[in-house]
């Protein structure tokens, strides 16, 4: 039987902005440790986001003016960095999500041929 760990998906390369983007969109401003949290969430534990995957994304984005970090305290009473998705966000979303559905139609359209 496979363990949980072979159960979990690694991040496809050029998901994970999108991802990323796409939660922030949905939830509002969230730090980090809430992101990471919310996608293993949703994915049922098949994705898990390490610090060493997050923040890079986080950090990339942010320059590139996708989303914006503004520091706060959680609820916790501990200081974090709170993201929230951009304007030039939502225009980048939108338009990955297009590409990205049309790349996963594709893909599923060429493993459903009878070869």
């Amino acid at each position: 039987m496979p363990s949980e760990e072979q159960d979990r998906l690694p991040v496809l390369p050029g998901t994970l902005d999108l991802i990323v983007l796409r939660s922030l969109f949905t939830m509002g401003p969230q730090h980090a440790y809430a992101i990471a949290t919310r996608l293993q969430q949703v994915s049922e534990d098949l994705l898990q986001l390490n610090q060493g995957t997050l923040y890079p994304a986080l950090v990339r984005l942010e320059q590139g003016g996708r989303i914006k970090g503004v520091w706060r305290r959680t609820e916790s009473n501990r200081e974090a960095k709170f993201y929230s998705i951009t304007k030039a966000g939502e225009k980048a979303l939108a338009d990955e999500t297009v590409r990205w559905r049309r790349m996963s139609n594709l893909v599923e359209k060429l493993l459903s041929e009878e070869t």
